[in-house]
């Protein structure tokens, strides 16, 4: 089930790869109709369940408990990291982010201790999303993808690439090998917590972000577009007047 969909996202994404500009554009053309249906089914799943769900998380627990599992699913993009360092050529980061991630799944308690930041090993975070930027593959218009938020084709391509370098993915195919979908429960059950704690710690930053917007569709396109290009493009710097949001999250974990 899962390789199915990662499948169709991929020709979805190669359909528009050869005609799109090297950056998304803020006019989404055609797609704008379609872009804001999804943005208000989103709001509205956001509104009655997951904002709720991240409030009764962050009810229920308290800073300590939440930072060890905010440093547990950080952890688990590391070897994301470390593949698609080296494949932008980044030999000596991607060293470090498999030393981080060797040092915090062991010494860390399975990554909910940052130990490796302690020892000067800095979190040097990158994807499947930014290797395909470097590659000078185009970056296709903007889109709402349903629960995911914001994407575009090649970030789209990137989060399935990242996914598929997940150790929780490989561990549960493994022990469901050849299994229907339904029976990747451990895998869906945490993906499910990662999810919600990530909508806790942005709480209010989203809410910061469309308060007192007369178009919050807009403002959150805008800002997603302005957050991507920061990114470079084929090996060149970012354009510096562009960078005028800092997310504290991944571009394809955008949730609003």
């Amino acid at each position: 089930m899962k390789n199915k969909i990662k499948f169709g996202i991929f020709l979805f994404a190669l359909t528009t790869f050869f005609s799109a500009p090297l950056r998304a554009e803020e006019n989404d053309g055609a797609l704008e109709t379609y872009n804001r249906a999804m943005f208000n089914f989103n709001s509205t799943v956001d509104y009655y369940i997951v904002k709720p769900l991240a409030k009764g998380y962050r009810a229920i627990t308290n800073e300590f408990v939440r930072e060890r599992v905010h440093n547990f699913f950080n952890n688990l993009k590391e070897p994301a990291s470390t593949i698609n360092h080296s494949l932008q050529g980044e030999f000596a980061e991607s060293a470090k982010s498999l030393g981080r991630f060797t040092v915090n799944t062991t010494l860390g308690l399975l990554g909910t201790f940052d130990v490796a930041s302690g020892w000067g090993i800095n979190k040097n975070r990158t994807g499947f999303d930014e290797t395909l930027a470097a590659w000078c593959v185009p970056d296709g218009p903007f889109v709402m993808l349903p629960f995911f938020g914001p994407s575009t084709p090649r970030a789209t391509v990137g989060m399935a690439g990242d996914a598929a370098a997940n150790p929780l993915y490989w561990g549960d195919y493994y022990t469901n090998f050849n299994h229907d979908w339904e029976e990747y429960s451990f895998y869906y059950g945490i993906s499910a917590l990662g999810f919600v704690s990530l909508r806790e710690e942005n709480i209010e930053f989203l809410d910061k972000l469309t308060a007192n917007s007369v178009d919050p569709y807009t403002t959150i396109k805008s800002a997603y577009i302005q957050n991507r290009m920061k990114m470079k493009i084929c090996g060149k710097p970012a354009e510096e007047e562009s960078a005028s949001y800092d997310f504290d999250f991944d571009d394809e974990e955008f949730v609003e």
